[in-house]
């Protein structure tokens, strides 16, 4: 019975002091923090080419048709490839290279693919990582309508 009692007294305050630090406001930064922790994004905007994404853009490609939607389809080469923007947004942004080329899937048919190359968007941001889109296979429409929003 004693050790109930205990119990409910420590988790009162507990609780009490949950409210006690909830109800200070919480302190701005230092000098410290300032000037090293909050120094912001260091980007360089140096990003490679269009075409040294082709190879990641295939094989995810593959991944994800074999992987999610149980099909066999695949890249089988690229065409027409080109940038169509670098960076077009507001300074101190994550650089972005914007490029489009056209597929021809293992479908017989050629489709449109809409990729962005951009700075620390890697893995753990240790190098340049790749978003893309092949028109008519966005099946989660993540990018829809007609992959225009993994466009500038």
């Amino acid at each position: 019975m004693a050790q109930a009692t205990d119990r409910r007294w420590a988790a009162a305050a507990l609780l009490a002091l949950g409210i006690a630090l909830r109800q200070t406001p919480a302190p701005a930064a230092d000098a410290l923090e300032k000037n090293f922790w909050l120094s912001g994004p260091r980007y360089e905007g140096v990003l490679p080419a269009c075409e040294a994404a082709l190879d990641t853009v295939a094989a995810r490609f593959a991944q994800k048709e074999s992987r999610f939607w149980n099909s066999d389809l695949r890249i089988l080469g690229f065409d027409h490839v080109r940038q169509i923007a670098f960076s077009p947004w507001a300074e101190g942004t994550i650089p972005r290279r914007y490029c489009a080329a056209q597929a021809l899937v293992s479908d017989g048919r050629r489709h449109a693919v809409y990729y962005a190359i951009g700075e620390d968007t890697g893995i753990i941001g240790a190098s340049w990582g790749v978003e893309w889109c092949v028109v008519g296979f966005d099946r989660n429409w993540a990018f829809n309508p007609a992959c225009l929003r993994a466009r500038p």
